[in-house]
């Protein structure tokens, strides 16, 4: 009776960060493209099954994911082994990202928009090999006690420089390349390695250096894929045949929701979990030799994520995927350009709200923190920021500006309020960028960004398409380190009338 009560309470809680969503496109449905929405009651059923989907994996990640990578960062701890630990990080990296299916969507569209330049699976190595040493080098970060500013700051300071030297067919896509590496099942798993490391070594504050890992996992990408065009557009091959083939296959009309399909789907939630346990199981067996406390509980939390984040999917593909896509057709075919950009504000605002990225990190804080920093507030900065990136970055490609100037001009901002917000805001701003773009987010905004770039005249799907995702990851670590600023002065503040007060 108690679980089921979980699940319904889990259940309500995830229909109400999806209300959000449903409220933007009725909204434009009925009043700005006065239109009534096909298959509505596909698309009413798929929102059920992805409420249903968060709630489970949600309740996943709580008895089975989050106690993993906190026990493995303790058990790294008290081995004192700091090789194994370092090489655990790299290939909990790797394994999740080259799996990620945010980050394989948009490497198939890459690789059909460059006609061939950009080859899909170079491209998800080259980013997951960035992940890997990102997580890496992360988990070093924490070891020592550097402060994470330091790297972030010196990593911007690369990506800018790069980004003068590099094709400008490559900029927007490898700013991009930083918000899909971060998924619903990386983000746990990562933040609970990074809290638990944090909370095994002396002298390390869980706040202040335990977050920052997936800031990492988002800003080391954007380097690598920068190189990565650096190379490939200074070789000349053809690959026509190719991406005739590509395209070919692209256009084969698959009924998605046959029982073959369906069948195929969980087989591939399954496959991109399975390098993620593959690692982790080598590392608690054979490495530190030890069993698990707790196996059958984390075992039906496993169960549970890939169930959860099954239902998830297909609940997406029902509901959300086609009317966003149609809509942002739609949309561009508009007189008003004002519409596209309410239209990004709020669709960036209430596809964050539903995160499971976010929610799932918004939790960890608000446990590590002692609720001094509500899940609540946190996910409001961060949604506020996305909402504010993708309206900011839909202007952008409306009017066909060069994306670095906007993304220097925002690094600068991050940077001062870096030495502006209270220090304890700072990683957990970082990693926010990188929890915000991922399921729910990730194929709409992209969705969005190219059919904008194929609409306009004048506009590159290449150059101009890619970048709202970057939009995306940039600015919410600005709202985030803002409200920071703004919790420390009202606090001040209190404390100043409080101290009158007394004095009287």
């Amino acid at each position: 009776m108690k679980n089921i009560k979980l699940v319904a309470m889990l259940f309500l809680n995830s229909f109400k960060d999806l209300l959000p969503i449903i409220l933007v496109i009725a909204f434009f449905q009925i009043f700005i493209l006065q239109q009534v929405p096909k298959d509505l009651g596909s698309i009413v059923l798929g929102l059920i099954i992805v409420a249903v989907g968060l709630a489970v994996f949600i309740q996943g990640l709580e008895i089975g994911i989050f106690p993993i990578g906190e026990s493995l960062a303790h058990e790294f701890s008290e081995k004192g082994s700091v090789v194994w630990l370092l090489l655990f990080a790299f290939a909990i990296g790797f394994a999740t990202t080259i799996a990620e299916p945010a980050l394989i969507a948009i490497a198939k569209k890459a690789q059909i928009i460059s006609l061939g330049k950009i080859n899909a699976e170079t491209l998800r190595l080259t980013v997951a090999l960035s992940v890997g040493s990102a997580i890496a080098l992360g988990s070093w970060r924490i070891i020592t006690g550097h402060p994470i500013h330091l790297y972030i700051i010196t990593g911007y300071v690369i990506v800018v420089v790069f980004t003068f030297f590099v094709p400008v067919e490559i900029v927007g896509l490898a700013y991009d390349s930083g918000g899909v590496t971060t998924s619903t099942v990386t983000v746990p798993l990562v933040a609970a390695l990074g809290v638990g490391l944090a909370s095994s070594i002396k002298g390390r504050n869980p706040i202040i250096d335990g977050f920052g890992l997936i800031a990492f996992a988002s800003l080391t990408p954007m380097i690598f894929v920068q190189g990565y065009g650096l190379i490939v557009y200074n070789i000349d091959f053809e690959s026509v045949s190719h991406i005739q083939e590509v395209n070919a296959a692209s256009n084969v009309i698959v009924d998605k929701f046959s029982a073959m399909n369906l069948f195929f789907e969980l087989v591939n939630v399954i496959k991109d979990i399975l390098p993620i346990l593959a690692v982790i199981f080598f590392f608690q067996y054979v490495i530190i030799k030890k069993r698990l406390k707790n196996l059958l509980k984390i075992s039906t939390g496993i169960i549970f994520v890939i169930i959860g984040l099954y239902a998830f999917i297909i609940g997406l593909e029902m509901g959300l995927f086609p009317i966003g896509e149609t809509m942002a057709l739609q949309l561009t075919a508009q007189d008003n350009v004002f519409y596209i950009y309410l239209f990004g504000f709020l669709i960036g605002f209430s596809t964050t709200m539903a995160e499971p990225a976010l929610l799932a990190v918004a939790m960890k804080v608000e446990e590590i923190s002692q609720k001094r920093i509500k899940q609540m507030i946190l996910r409001l900065s961060v949604a506020f920021g996305v909402a504010i990136g993708i309206s900011l970055g839909a202007y952008r490609i409306v009017h066909g500006d060069p994306i670095h100037y906007y993304i220097i001009v925002g690094y600068i901002v991050v940077i001062i309020l870096t030495f502006l917000a209270p220090k304890y805001i700072v990683p957990i701003a970082y990693d926010s960028g990188g929890v915000t773009t991922s399921t729910v987010t990730v194929p709409l905004v992209a969705a969005l960004g190219l059919g904008l770039a194929t609409q306009i005249e004048g506009r590159s799907p290449l150059i101009d398409g890619f970048g709202l995702i970057a939009f995306a990851s940039l600015f919410p670590m600005i709202t985030v380190m803002g409200y920071g600023v703004i919790s420390q002065y009202l606090e001040k503040r209190d404390a100043k009338l409080k101290s009158k007060k007394d004095n009287k």
